[in-house]
């Protein structure tokens, strides 16, 4: 096929998908016959016909006709059209000899997941002008034909997967061929930090304005091995983007001599140097004369704002996450020029300096999410300077700045205010006028009080924002109130608005985002509301005492709002139309049915999340979710659903957590959900299903966080396949009919023998992805895992963070053996309930080393033994039961054990010591074996001291009594030492008695 194209720059992009079609790729064609074409595109294919020539005889494109008979263009040959939108997305006339005439000045193919490599037939097309291929999947080098378009603007290549050819050593020298081009973006290219080549020829732009090389692994080394001396830029250069490049400071010495550059963006490139360093480079160079806009967001920057006067030229600074910390200095100084500053998500104190207040062109000053506490009224006064008739936007929320609401009316330009999450209170004066230009205003989150009536927006016909959300207000308004304002925006949650609902609302015709959630209305919901609620994209009126049937309304085609209707008295039939949000709250109401709208035509691939939990719906639950192709998450619990769990739940193949509980659902479990691998949470509980417990569970749901399989009649052993949850945070297999051991292999649970969790895992997130006009489209709900668990004998309610308290609970099973030493494996486990079963032997010898338990419950077993010296070292514990088993011997000493009530060990007849009122009368061996180290050394000091013991007894006989029986001599010589001994002693008694005698007749 030969094919030569012109077109007009007016063009639609049509065409231009037409061009790259024909030029490059092959596609497979799919004919609709019942799709209407649509009269627009029919003349582009028409007038497209009429350019070609068919030199080859074929006509291919006789069916391509103009007659009224004819018009339907879907169902020309080559031609496929969309079934739900009706435009042309397939054309294949592969094989037709044709021949074009046109001259293509301008191809626009971005974002249109094109994959494959480039042809070398692009540089043909000698007139282009503009061509973006950006955001594809194209691969491979870029073909150096691409230095023939020579007169070329604009070229967009970045966010695929192609490179230069290095290895031919080309290196990009066709770039110096495009001496027209002014816009260059080659964003993603791979391997730009193998050569500096392409450098060196975009050097010889003469008219190129910007340079686009973001997320190019530009690395440090990269930088430091250039010759700033040996590289020229073009002087028309204005824009250089680098970001997400982790070039960190080496960049500055390519950079700073740039002396026509005008805004230099560097986004998350790894700075981590103090500002005033960064800012020192900037000023010994030539472009500190040039420079007026300065992007170093999401980078490592410390330190505080410097004196931002000596790069004099600069207007725009975006500093926004990084790690500046401390006051803003009294004495900094703004350019002359200066229009905004954003400094949000760093850790600034104090508050804003008078010299803000002096910059008299600053436009926006953002300061959100920092750590300043001065009183709102001083920061006021500080910018009431000039800047008070310039100042457009203020941004002070997520902030720890006090004081209450002061006059705003002087600063005459203000359109959008952000003064939520802070620490604002005291009442709102009455009399106070708000800047009549404002546009936005936000003050949600703090402690303001008072009375809001319709005389505070009597001048604010612009606004179109209004969020007052968590504040002690009391709104009161006209009931005849028509607002001069068309909002886009109420925010009014937990304020005071009823008890009526506010009639008002019927004013706004351009509402968008509601959220009048408990706010104290107790009404039926007039009809008049619910054609508005057809263009909100989101919607809260949960929390109050609404009441009606909610009508069939439908909602704004591809808006997919987040509706919230929890927690009123709404009742009757859930309407179908509801099945286009992405998020939809209807829990805690009366509703009764929802086989219409689980069941109606059609599938669905927008909604994401569905909580239907704390209703009236009875009967067996729809069996027809084989048309929600997105839903992530679903809430049917509390209700009064009876029957099996159907087969087509399991087909929710992105399902991430599913809640059944507290139903009446019977039978065993689909094994249909063993498709549902991205399964976070499982939770059956509280219901009647029977059966063994699935083996796929383990084998399949390894994603798994959360398993709740409590009360109902689920029998025989555990499977081995459950020790395959590694992620397991939570297991509560609770009141069934288990028996059998344990099984040891629960040390795989390697979530659990983790101490702590990571922020990570307490996020929780779905996806809706669908089709807008061949666009793929994302939304995403963000959710919480809701547990109910026995915690120290209440059943409690854990979410979000508290529920990765990495429990087990196995309780009132017929469960037998003994407690696994492996268990010991588990450090992360909070809590441990064993209680109630037929558990035997010793308690684990090393359960100590579960520090971080809270909840231990061992209760109504069979085990025996002594306690565990080692639980001694648990000082987290604040419940332990350990009653009703066969414990013996004395309770270890220390930490809190004696602090428990006696009751936590009683029914244990040979267990002794506080806290209960048996003591042990003597200090009974220890039931635990000794170490190696013990049982040796008490076996060496036996045999020692009886070994001493002989000896001693030999040498004592044998040097006294021997001699005596051998030698005559020492015979008579012993006992004649004895007489005479006995002789003198009887003497020396004789003398002291006579002594005795005479001194008492005296």
């Amino acid at each position: 096929m030969s094919i030569i194209i012109m077109m007009n720059p007016a063009s639609s992009k049509f065409i231009q998908a037409i061009f790259l079609m024909l030029l490059m790729w092959q596609v497979e064609f799919v004919c609709a016959e019942e799709v209407r074409c649509i009269e627009s595109e029919r003349q582009v294919l028409l007038n497209f016909k009429a350019s070609l020539v068919d030199t080859d005889g074929k006509l291919c494109l006789s069916t391509w006709r103009a007659e009224e008979d004819k018009r339907e263009c879907c169902q020309w040959k080559g031609v496929g059209c969309s079934n739900q939108t009706s435009h042309v997305e397939i054309l294949d006339i592969g094989g037709c000899y044709l021949t074009v005439t046109m001259t293509l000045v301008y191809l626009d193919l971005s974002k249109n997941d094109i994959v494959g490599s480039l042809p070398s037939q692009l540089g043909n097309l000698s007139n282009l002008k503009l061509l973006d291929l950006s955001f594809n999947g194209l691969e491979g080098t870029l073909p150096s034909q691409l230095g023939k378009l020579s007169s070329l603007l604009t070229l967009f290549l970045g966010f695929n997967y192609l490179k230069f050819d290095n290895e031919n050593h080309m290196g990009g020298q066709w770039l110096s061929n495009l001496t027209s081009l002014s816009h260059l973006d080659l964003s993603e290219m791979s391997n730009l930090n193998n050569s500096n080549t392409w450098l060196q020829m975009i050097g010889k732009l003469p008219k190129l304005t910007q340079l686009v090389l973001q997320s190019c692994s530009l690395s440090e080394d990269f930088f430091l091995s250039l010759d700033p001396s040996k590289l020229t830029f073009p002087t028309s250069l204005t824009v250089i983007d680098l970001s997400l490049n982790p070039v960190k400071s080496s960049v500055m010495k390519f950079l700073m001599n740039i002396c026509t550059l005008r805004s230099l963006i560097m986004h998350d490139t790894n700075l981590s140097e103090e500002l005033s360093t960064f800012f020192h480079h900037l000023s010994i160079g030539c472009i500190r004369y040039s420079l007026q806009e300065l992007h170093l967001d999401y980078n490592q920057i410390t330190g505080t704002l410097p004196d931002l006067s000596i790069l004099p030229s600069l207007k725009i600074l975006r500093l926004d996450s990084n790690r500046l910390s401390g006051k803003i200095p009294d004495t900094i100084k703004l350019p002359s020029y200066f229009e905004s500053l954003d400094v949000e998500s760093n850790s600034l104190e104090g508050g804003i300096p008078k010299s803000f207040g002096n910059a008299c062109t600053l436009s926006s000053l953002i300061l959100s999410d920092n750590s300043l506490s001065e009183e709102l009224t001083l920061i006021i006064h500080h910018l009431s300077g000039c800047a008070r008739h310039t100042l457009q936007e203020l941004y002070l929320d997520f902030n720890k700045i006090n004081d209450t609401i002061p006059d705003l009316s002087t600063f005459s330009s203000l359109k959008v205010l952000y003064l939520s999450e802070n620490r604002l209170n005291g009442k709102i004066p009455e009399n106070i006028p708000f800047p009549p230009q404002l546009e936005i205003l936000q003050m949600g989150g703090n402690s303001l009080e008072g009375v809001i009536t319709d005389y505070y927006f009597a001048n604010m016909s612009k606004l179109k924002s209004l969020v007052l959300s968590n504040n002690p207000l009391n709104l009161i308004f006209s009931q005849n109130w028509v607002p001069s304002f068309q909002l886009d925006t109420i925010q009014l949650r937990s304020c005071k608005l009823g008890p009526s609902f506010p009639k008002w609302l019927q004013t706004q015709f351009n509402l968008e985002d509601l959220d009048i959630s408990n706010v104290g209305i107790s009404d039926n919901v007039p009809e008049w509301f619910w054609p508005i609620a057809t263009n909100l994209y989101s919607m809260n009126i949960s929390y109050n005492n609404l009441t009606g049937i909610i009508p069939n309304f439908p909602l704004r085609p591809f808006t997919f709002p987040s509706i919230i209707l929890a927690a009123n008295q709404f009742e009757g039939s859930i309407p179908p139309n509801l099945r286009s949000a992405w998020y939809l709250d209807l829990s805690k109401n009366k509703f009764s049915d929802s086989s219409l709208f689980i069941c109606a035509n059609g599938i669905d691939k927008s909604l994401g999340l569905l909580d239907l939990s704390y209703n009236r719906l009875s009967g067996k639950i729809p069996d027809c979710w084989n048309n929600f192709k997105s839903l992530g998450y679903l809430d049917l619990s509390n209700n009064n659903l009876s029957g099996e769990v159907p087969s087509t739940i399991g087909s929710t193949l992105e399902l991430r957590a599913l809640i059944l509980r507290n139903n009446s659902l019977i039978g065993n479990l689909p094994s249909s959900l063993m498709s549902c691998t991205k399964l976070l949470m499982l939770d059956v509980g509280e219901n009647k299903l029977s059966g063994v417990i699935p083996f796929w569970i383990g084998s399949t749901l390894q994603h798994l966080k959360m398993l709740s399989l409590r009360r109902n009649h689920f029998s025989e052993k555990l499977p081995l396949s459950l020790c395959y949850l590694s992620n397991i945070y939570l297991l509560d297999l609770s009141s069934n009919n288990l028996n059998g051991q344990i099984p040891k292999c629960f040390n795989n649970f390697s979530a659990m023998a983790k101490e702590g969790f990571s922020s990570h895992d307490a996020i929780h997130i779905t996806e809706a992805n669908f089709e807008f006009h061949g666009t793929l489209i994302s939304y995403f709900a963000y959710y919480d895992l809701i547990a109910f668990l026995m915690w120290k004998g209440v059943e409690s309610i854990f979410k979000n963070n508290n529920l990765l308290l990495k429990g087990i609970d196995l309780s009132s099973n017929q469960l037998t053996n003994e407690i696994p030493s492996e268990i010991e494996d588990l450090v992360g486990l909070v809590s441990l309930n064993l209680s109630r079963n037929n558990l035997s032997g010793k308690i684990p010898l090393r359960i100590g080393r579960l520090t971080s338990l809270e909840f231990l419950d061992l209760s109504r077993n069979h085990l025996s033994g002594s306690i565990p010296s080692s639980l001694t070292q648990i000082d987290r514990l604040t419940m332990l039961d350990l009653s009703h088993n066969h414990l013996s011997g004395k309770i270890p000493t220390g930490t809190q054990l004696q602090s428990f009530n006696a009751s936590n060990y009683e029914d244990n007849l040979n267990l002794c010591g506080m806290p209960l009122q048996k003591l042990c009368t003597e200090e009974e061996p220890s039931k635990e074996p000794l170490g190696k180290f013990d049982e040796d050394e008490d076996s060496i000091f036996g045999h020692g001291f009886y070994i001493s013991m002989a000896i001693g007894f030999v040498i004592g006989f044998w040097g006294v009594i021997g001699p005596i029986l051998v030698s005559r001599s020492w015979r008579h010589a012993y006992f004649r030492f004895f007489n005479n001994l006995s002789d003198d002693i009887y003497v020396r008694i004789a003398i002291t008695v006579a002594k005795w005698k005479l001194w008492l007749k005296h």
